[in-house]
């Protein structure tokens, strides 16, 4: 069994932001104790919403009240830190991760000398660190669910004007995480949890790929915090639906810790991959963020990393070492056939993802003779590539094994998205972002398509995927 706790201190002590972490059950009741040591004498101004606030009725196992928020406001009267009026968003409908949210709790702290301290999930936790950012303030947060990454990373993904993207923010100076609070959250969160964890498997091979062609190096500090707890994390998606506590251990002390890589890394790469970018193409689209409630990220990373696994598992039954590749550097498009080429696919795009799609394509556009060297290195590795990915990749059945157990999202049916949109995303999604993956490795070698075209053909996974009858709410409208 991995010791959670050790793990944790070992990631703070490369964390750029982050100072304390108080982990464990019960560990709502020391909020105060942290606040109080992170923030000596400052006042305390507490965010959240009718959820955290006011779950009528629920307990955790412990026969506590589920509602984080009384206790966090209990436990900072105890400690004597002196507290503005709370900062309170309705329940319902769900609270959207829109700017102009970012502004109201900005507005409210502008004029109060007070530290936010956010009891909530994503969407509020987003929220309040970008306005803190924006007012050159830390925060903390209470986590209540293990539902994704972000609690501990620097940066908020945040729309505006129709436009999804992560905005630069520090990252909370101290972290709440209790276990009972975390596991009685509603079985949807914990679903989203496990799909935005479960992508590190692919996107570490991601990583490990663009090590070896000298893209980005593996920063050796940071790889072991997410790679390392990983497996285990995710190994018991039953007791995670069941909301058993030290199973949550594992998911949320993973999610953590993957956002304190990333605070080292000053990077997402420890923690996203290609399969995160199916997830941003479909929410910058805005896909599910109008249904009640929005559909999560985590749902759509999920489904993301069983499309990824699929990806890999027939492409390195490739063979590449006869490619021709004198052919491919002549069917190479030039800068500007390949920004006619990223237009043609994303003509339908709001102009916003059109445009960034532009961008993101020719920073890492490869001149021919860039591109010759390029495929010779990945014919000269392939075999050490097959070789990395047995050992780090799961197959695309056994991620959406554990994504159907735990309640998650593992096919493009149960979202509303069609297998033809799907087959899209392959392609698109390589646009949206410089970061290396599987997809510019097969783009660059000319069998992206191919490769795409045997999952939707007859025996292949996409094709013989069995198709669920349930839904998310929503992915009928």
């Amino acid at each position: 069994m991995t010791d959670l706790a050790a793990l944790l201190d070992e990631a703070l002590k490369d964390a750029t932001d982050t100072k304390a972490v108080a982990f464990g059950r019960g560990a709502v009741h020391r909020t105060g104790e942290v606040f109080a040591s992170t923030f000596p004498g400052k006042r305390a101004v507490v965010v959240g919403d009718d959820n955290t606030f006011n779950a009528v009725g629920a307990t955790t196992a412990a026969g506590e009240p589920v509602a984080a928020g009384p206790a966090v406001v209990a436990s900072l009267k105890q400690a004597g830190v002196e507290l503005e009026e709370n900062i309170i968003f309705p329940g319902t409908p769900t609270l959207y991760g829109g700017y102009d949210n970012v502004e109201i709790i900005r507005e409210k702290l502008r004029g109060l000398d007070a530290i936010a301290v956010v009891v909530g999930s994503g969407v509020l936790n987003d929220l309040t660190k970008l306005a803190s950012g924006e007012l050159g303030r830390p925060y903390m947060v209470v986590c209540t669910a293990a539902s994704m990454d972000g609690y501990a990373s620097f940066g908020a993904s945040i729309s505006k004007d129709g436009f999804k993207i992560t905005r630069n923010c520090p990252a909370p100076a101290a972290v709440v995480a209790d276990l009972d609070v975390m596991a009685a959250a509603p079985k949807r969160l914990v679903a989203t949890g496990v799909g935005d964890l479960i992508e590190k498997i692919p996107a570490g091979e991601d990583w490990i790929i663009a090590d070896m062609l000298g893209v980005e190096a593996i920063n050796h500090q940071v790889w072991p915090l997410v790679q390392g707890p990983l497996r285990e994390a995710i190994s018991q998606p039953a007791q995670l639906r069941a909301g058993d506590a030290d199973a949550t251990a594992g998911l949320a002390a993973g999610l953590l810790m993957s956002g304190l890589a990333m605070q080292a890394a000053q990077s997402s790469r420890p923690a996203s991959g290609a399969g995160h970018q199916f997830s941003h193409l479909w929410e910058m689209e805005g896909h599910g963020l109008d249904w009640e409630p929005p559909l999560t990220h985590g749902f759509k990373v999920g489904l993301g990393t069983v499309a990824i696994c699929a990806l890999y598992d027939v492409a390195l039954r490739k063979d590449i070492s006869d490619l021709d590749v004198e052919a491919r550097i002549a069917a190479w498009p030039t800068r500007e056939g390949m920004e006619a080429h990223v237009r043609q696919w994303n003509q339908s795009a709001p102009s916003g993802l059109l445009e960034a799609a532009v961008v993101q394509t020719d920073a890492k556009y490869l001149t021919p003779e860039q591109l010759r060297e390029r495929i010779h290195t990945l014919q000269k590795l392939w075999p050490q590539i097959k070789e990395t990915s047995a050992k780090q990749l799961l197959s695309a059945e056994e991620i959406a094994d554990v994504l159907k157990t735990v309640g998650g999202i593992y096919h493009p049916a149960q979202i509303g998205i069609s297998l033809e949109k799907m087959r899209e995303t392959y392609t698109r999604a390589q646009m949206i972002r410089t970061r290396y993956t599987i997809l510019d490795v097969l783009w660059e070698l000319g069998i992206l398509d191919e490769c795409v075209d045997e999952l939707f053909a007859p025996g292949g996974y996409w094709a013989s995927a069995p198709v669920p009858t349930d839904r998310v709410s929503g992915a009928e409208d």
